[in-house]
This record gives structure tokens, sequence and C-alpha cells, in this order.
């Protein structure tokens, strides 16, 4: 094997006799992990205010809780909410469009942002549009927007005492209290 040979050939780490150095990169982005698939929202709250629970709502937000409280986890029977999983709703109230186009009538526009146990949770997309359905049925619910968020993370402390509860009803070892 000549010098050229052994430069050229294959190692470990490159097999094909590409030196890592020499593979041109795109750009990375600093910080965390980021998932192309997700639009990131910064404006998300603290965990110290989380669980979520839409305890002060009223009116068509109210409703959209009760609704959100129906539905329940696609993995085990514990509510999207008592899970831990919704971090808010917002309801704006819409008025009439004065131009008279019929698209346009009031309404309440909701805005959930909700995260899921892992990013990679293979039914993402079931829950996402049964929750995007469900709302819209609401009684006043104009529009729907549903958005993933994943700061901050997920965790046991986000699951309310109902959630723990059904989760131990279920089967599944969930410590008591804080001490998630």
């Amino acid at each position: 094997m000549t010098d050229q040979d052994t430069a050229n050939a294959g190692s470990p780490s490159s097999p094909d006799g590409i030196a890592e150095q020499d593979i041109e990169t795109e750009a990375t982005i600093e910080g965390p992990e980021y998932c192309a698939y997700t639009d990131y929202n910064q404006d998300t709250p603290s965990e110290t205010s989380l669980p979520a629970t839409g305890e002060n709502a009223t009116g068509v937000e109210q409703r959209v809780w009760d609704r959100l409280y129906e539905i329940d986890d696609p993995e085990m029977p514990v509510s999207i909410v008592d899970l831990g999983l919704i971090y808010g709703v917002r309801a704006v109230e819409e008025s009439e469009d004065t131009t008279g186009d019929a698209a346009d009538a009031a309404g309440t526009r909701v805005a959930i942002d909700m995260t899921l146990t892992y990013t990679g949770c293979p039914a993402r997309k079931m829950l996402t549009e049964e929750i995007e359905a469900e709302v819209r049925s609401v009684e006043g619910v104009s529009e729907v927007s549903l958005d993933l968020v994943w700061s901050p993370n997920w965790s046991l402390s986000m699951v309310t005492e109902q959630g723990r509860a059904d989760l131990r009803e279920f089967g599944l070892s969930v410590p008591e209290g804080e001490e998630a």
C-alpha cells in the first residue's frame, strides 16, 4: 500500500476515506436540540405556572378547557389536561367584520399551547388532530391554533393530583405530591 493509498483509505469513523474535516456541513443551531417540524414559541409558561388547569377560565375558554378534559392520552386513560400536556389556552373574541364578509363572522379564536411527553411521540399527529377537531366543535369557537412547545420540558411534576390517581389506577407507579 502506497502512502497515497494509506491517506485515502477509510477509517472506522470515515469508512469511505473522506476525512471528517473535508466534509462541508451546514451551520448548526447553538443550544438545545430543535425539531424541524415544530413552530417554537418563546412565550411559554414557567414550570411554576404548571400544571395549567383552566380553573379561572370563563365563557368560551371554560368550554374549551371542559372539552380538553374529555380527551384522554392515546396511550393511557388519563386526560391530557391532568397529564399536564396543556400549557395554556387563550380565547380571543372577534367582532363581526365590518365589510359584511360572512366568512369573517364573529366568533372566538382559540390558541392552545401544549407539549408531549417526548418529542418523538408516535401519537403526535393523531392527538393534535383530535384536539383541533374537538375544540373546533365547541360552541362559539371560530378558529383553533395548536402550538407544540417544548419549554419547559414535560415532567411528572406537571401531572395534576387527579392525573396521578388515574396513572396509579392504570397500574403505573407514580410518586406522591411534589416528589416527581
